[in-house]
């Protein structure tokens, strides 16, 4: 589906292209792959930009690329080695927000708000891409707009359902949506760890729940007090990013899988949940 209009006509015209990378990576990956997790694929991120420079290059003729601004989120706001290689690209900026106990990114929409207004309120930019659709990019859209600034909203075909919010939608000046061809080669999935012992017995309660006890001295260790307190309020649930991460981690550890092991399982989140507790 494609509903756009007229560009800006000026010989001067400059555009740049704003990702949300988690949006990106769920929609992407949901479509293409059959899921949001992205420890479960692998995307091409610079072939990925480079389709969306070619795909700005088309619509917007007479104008000239400013960058890309590629919005992601990381621990403490520290890149990742994917983040890293991403910001090596050229012609590409890498904005973090941060990310908090429960995996989710926190800040980038004003991250986007605060570039999209301060490139229009400076008449840097005439027409800006935006590649999302969190509601909350509404006001940042609004902000653009009231200096002039053309916003086209792009997304990524939604596997069920919509993956944009309906008042983002009216408030651009055209949208854009790109399906699965377009986004099947940027996405791949990673094949299923299996292991030999499979068959044989599971791992006692005691081992297991010594290896989620180191896990928790390591996860305590990267994440930091803060964290463990925004956690702790869960307990004793841990969010489904924060176990799955568990249940990977230690199945590396033990050399094991402990899907079809409920028993296992609970003593593995058993000792997580006890080093950190121990730790108040």
């Amino acid at each position: 589906m494609l509903v756009e209009v007229a560009k800006t006509p000026s010989a001067l015209s400059t555009h740049a292209i704003f990702v949300d990378a988690g949006y990106v990576h769920a929609s992407a990956g949901l479509l293409v792959a059959g899921t949001e997790d992205r420890r479960s694929f692998d995307l091409d991120t610079e072939g990925l930009i480079a389709a969306l420079i070619d795909t700005a290059r088309t619509i917007f003729a007479d104008s000239r690329l400013l960058r890309v601004y590629w919005y992601d989120g990381a621990r403490r706001r520290i890149h990742t080695t994917e983040q890293q290689s991403v910001a090596a690209l050229p012609d590409v900026k890498v904005r973090l927000g941060n990310l908090n106990a429960n995996n989710q990114q926190k800040g980038v929409d004003s991250l986007i708000r605060s570039d999209l207004e301060t490139l229009a309120r400076h008449r840097a930019i005439s027409d800006a891409a935006l590649v999302g659709g969190d509601e909350d990019l509404v006001s940042a859209v609004e902000a653009a707009q009231a200096y002039g600034t053309r916003v086209h909203l792009w997304g990524v075909e939604a596997a069920e359902g919509s993956n944009q919010a309906e008042p983002l939608r009216w408030e651009a000046d055209s949208t854009r949506v790109f399906d699965l061809d377009f986004c099947r080669p940027y996405v791949t999935r990673r094949p299923v760890t299996t292991y030999e012992n499979e068959g044989e017995p599971p791992p006692s309660r005691d081992e297991v729940r010594f290896v989620g006890a180191r896990i928790g001295a390591e996860w305590l260790t990267a994440r930091g007090p803060q964290a463990m307190a925004e956690l702790l309020t869960g307990h004793p649930y841990l969010p489904g990013a924060v176990d799955q991460d568990l249940l990977i981690e230690a199945e590396r550890m033990l050399g094991r899988s402990l899907r079809g092991h409920p028993v296992q399982r609970r003593a593995l989140r058993d000792g997580f949940w006890e080093h950190l507790r121990a730790r108040l």
